[in-house]
């Protein structure tokens, strides 16, 4: 094992595949000499040149509709977005070409494609830049949408999403690009709809996506000290979704949590909470579910205000005492 931060991870997978499959190529803004937004493909540029870095304009309609277009013709690009938040200008190319292209064609025609987007808030980037959208996009049939919280998922989800012969969406929080930890060595990936538990419990499953499976885990350790077990489970592709993992874990602990930043009505949470609600695990339930998420406001730009919209441990922890209460 090694230790790599998650931008760090991310980069590595798009080296490897690039060397390993020639028709895998990168587009998007200042990805080429400037390593992108975020310095993610720092590097690869000076490798791999400008037929297969490809810098454009900004437009991400342009963007996504031109990664579209080579994917239906037999390449396989990993296209990049700024900002979550600016993939509301492509969402003709996305959602109503891309996803649905396989289908309407009956397999014939397929767009093995990557999205990759940088999102989430806690950087005092405001309402246009710190969205978390991953609800929207999990609605559309035809999208997988895969939200990693560590560099070691990162890395194995992203060389498999890159593998794939579909539209897959890649969510990387901001604040986790410099978030270390270890990464397997050599090749390995991690297929797309497995979850992990990233702390197992007996008392309360904590179901958590992206930033918050780390913040997760801090709640569950301050509540190991009072007694209280927490088991903490990352989705990590949100779809498809392992429905077999949320549901054994809510069986073996009677209760549940959801915990994501997006805001709360319509939210992944409700999606989980759907699917254990209509599974045999509803007959383990010992208390009604409760979700923590963002707040019910576009991203304030002031920190005080940013801070009071974002989870935190602390309203996890208070969570996870009501369902035990």
């Amino acid at each position: 094992m090694k230790e790599l931060t998650l931008s760090q991870a991310v980069n590595e997978a798009l080296v490897e595949e690039m060397e390993r499959d020639p028709r895998v190529f990168l587009i998007g803004e200042d990805i080429g000499l400037h390593g992108g937004a975020f310095a993610v493909t720092k590097g690869i540029f000076q490798r791999f040149g400008p037929e297969r870095v490809r810098n454009t304009p900004i437009s991400e309609a342009a963007i996504a509709g031109a990664a579209v277009g080579a994917a239906l013709v037999g390449a396989r690009p990993v296209a990049e977005l700024m900002y979550t938040d600016f993939i509301t200008i492509a969402m003709d190319q996305v959602v109503n070409q891309g996803a649905k292209v396989k289908y309407m064609f009956g397999g014939k025609a397929r767009v093995p494609m990557v999205l990759r987007m940088p999102f989430g808030a806690g950087r005092a980037n405001a309402g246009q830049h710190s969205q978390s959208l991953e609800a929207w996009l999990c609605h559309v049939p035809g999208l997988k949408v895969v939200m990693p919280s560590t560099p070691a998922d990162a890395k194995g989800l992203l060389k498999s999403a890159i593998r794939e012969d579909n539209l897959i969406i890649f969510l990387e929080n901001k604040h986790l690009y410099s978030q270390k930890g270890p990464v397997p060595e050599g090749e390995y990936t991690i297929p797309l709809g497995a979850a992990e538990i990233k702390r197992a419990g007996g008392d309360v499953t904590v179901v958590a996506t992206g930033r918050q499976v780390t913040i997760a885990l801090g709640a569950a350790e301050k509540l190991s000290k009072e007694g209280i077990d927490a088991e903490v489970l990352d989705p990590r592709t949100l779809w498809p979704l392992d429905r077999e993992a949320i549901i054994a874990s809510v069986k073996k602990t009677g209760r549940l949590v959801t915990v994501h930043e997006a805001v709360k009505r319509f939210g992944f949470g409700a999606e989980v909470a759907a699917i254990v609600a209509e599974s045999e695990a509803f007959d383990y339930l010992d208390a009604p579910i409760r979700r923590v998420a963002g707040a019910e406001v576009p991203v304030p730009f002031s920190k005080f205000l940013e801070d009071l919209f974002l989870p935190d441990e602390q309203k996890i922890i208070a969570a996870c005492k009501a369902v035990l209460a």
